[in-house]
């Protein structure tokens, strides 16, 4: 990863012009400014570091709650938890952690919200010993609030720190990394829990994440600022945005109210509906809890491969960008009623084997019963790769202003909560399993079909006019490219 960034003549854009004195300004003219400060303002160092972190916080907490009611015999509580982490991230993460991030940059934004993961872990450790679930509850509430901040800041950087021909390989080194997390942590419980006999994890496994997520919270003093980073495209959107109170209010009613963002937001509202029907009626139910670690461990692994998948095809280099958003939906579709289809065939199977009363009974040596569910379990994981990576980076076609892109992500963050705290509140109402697929199934291929006006119509660049506006019509510019690949 290496190379330097290549800037374009004032005389073929006055307004990435001034970006470029902008960033002379700050003292990062790369003939003047040391290795360190070049490497730390390197759009994919700080990419690096985003992955880094999210693999210790987010990363971490999606192998606790992979196991399947965060390691718990009864779900309800987690999943209560769950309901209220998701109600405080949609009502806080659009027009709240937005514009904040907005006025106070990406560090002080993630320092609000990081220390959070580690609170509701620390709950959860509480939980095995005293039987608090209130406080369980409080801690998830209060983890919503600080998640809206970690993932406006993340979705910001990713899609918005390095040349539009790079943001699917982006997307791709974010999610590989950050679901190491989910992979690492459930491979860490699979062995921590091997020969436990009880539906609970064990002290250790929550002592251990807890550290993790500890140091994932310091990782984040790091963070670079948008306007240090050694990106051209970036200095020019960021020339362009209003940084007053009014302003940011105009801007996040201007972006959310235009067609292309209201066609997308079913894809983010079925974002996230189907984690409580996978993690606790499909992993959560049928498994016993070595199994259930395991799984979540093939569950993030597969994520991890899924996420290189749309990344790569969202940046091949013989395709235009409009071409490859219709590959992606295409992609999106096909593979959607496949794997949903495969899981309407288990769910009539556990149905019938939940009647007979048998829940969590099946170990992963059983291999005659085992494999058919454990492999749907991985595609279920892939698919989500596909799904979130896709979305974020029709996110990125919209703008390169870091500043848009957080209300953009606050936008996604906030109806990916609304749906995935509906979707948990079925499941702790214990509403039938075959009723709570048959209802993600039909959110995600309906969104697919909605965005698709958004799709046709994605343009190959945007512009820095666009983004002075943030309105009209999208063609090819001048651009600098950062030549340096990953």
């Amino acid at each position: 990863m290496s190379g330097d960034t290549k800037e374009i003549p004032p005389t073929q854009d006055p307004v990435a012009s001034r970006g470029t004195e902008s960033q002379q300004e700050n003292g990062f003219d790369q003939q003047h400014s040391s290795r360190l400060v070049r490497f730390y303002a390197h759009p994919w160092s700080q990419i690096l570091l985003i992955s880094l972190i999210c693999f210790c916080l987010p990363g971490i907490y999606n192998a606790l709650t992979g196991i399947g009611g965060s390691g718990q015999v009864d779900p309800t509580v987690a999943a209560n938890a769950t309901v209220a982490l998701l109600s405080t991230t949609a009502a806080t993460a659009l027009f709240i952690a937005g514009p904040i991030f907005s006025w106070v940059g990406p560090r002080i934004c993630f320092l609000i919200g990081g220390w959070t993961y580690a609170l509701y872990t620390g709950s959860l450790l509480h939980f095995n010993h005293y039987k608090n679930g209130a406080f369980v509850i409080g801690s998830g509430a209060i983890l919503g609030i600080g998640a809206s901040f970690i993932w406006i800041v993340q979705g910001a950087i990713m899609t918005t720190y390095v040349d539009e021909s790079q943001k699917g390989r982006a997307i791709a080194v974010f999610w590989i990394i950050f679901n190491l997390g989910g992979g690492i942590g459930s491979l860490a419980s699979f062995g921590l829990n091997y020969n436990s006999k009880s539906g609970t994890v064990t002290d250790s496994t929550y002592v251990a994440f807890l550290v993790i997520m500890i140091f994932g919270f310091f990782l984040g003093f790091f963070i670079c600022s948008p306007s240090r980073i050694r990106l051209a495209q970036l200095h020019s959107a960021v020339e362009t945005e209003k940084r007053s109170i009014k302003g940011t209010i105009v801007v996040a009613l201007k972006t959310i109210t235009k067609w292309r963002v209201a066609c997308m937001i079913p894809l983010f509202y079925s974002a996230n509906v189907f984690y409580s029907y996978q993690q606790n009626e499909v992993n959560g139910r049928t498994f016993n809890i070595r199994t259930r670690s395991l799984n979540g461990a093939l569950y993030w692994i597969a994520q991890m491969l899924g996420g290189l998948i749309i990344g790569l095809v969202l940046d091949m280099p013989w395709f235009s960008r409009s071409v490859r958003a219709r590959i992606g939906w295409a992609i999106l579709i096909v593979t959607g009623l496949v794997i949903w289809g495969g899981g309407y065939a288990f769910q009539l199977w556990e149905t019938k084997r939940i009647a007979a009363g048998l829940v969590q009974d099946i170990d992963y040596l059983q291999g005659n019963i085992s494999a058919g569910p454990i492999i749907l379990y991985v595609f279920y994981g892939g698919y989500d790769a596909l799904w979130q990576g896709f979305a974020y980076w029709l996110i990125g076609t919209e703008s390169n202003s870091s500043a848009r892109a957080a209300i953009l992500v606050g936008a996604y963050k906030t109806f990916q909560a609304a749906g995935g705290a509906m979707a948990w509140r079925i499941n702790a109402l214990h509403t039938s399993p075959l009723t709570q697929l048959g209802m993600n199934w039909g959110l995600c291929i309906g969104s697919l079909v909605v965005v698709l006006p958004t799709v046709w119509t994605v343009s190959n660049h945007t512009t820095v006019e666009a983004e002075a506006g943030y309105e009209g019509t999208q063609e090819p510019a001048p651009k600098t490219v950062d030549e340096a690949d990953v």
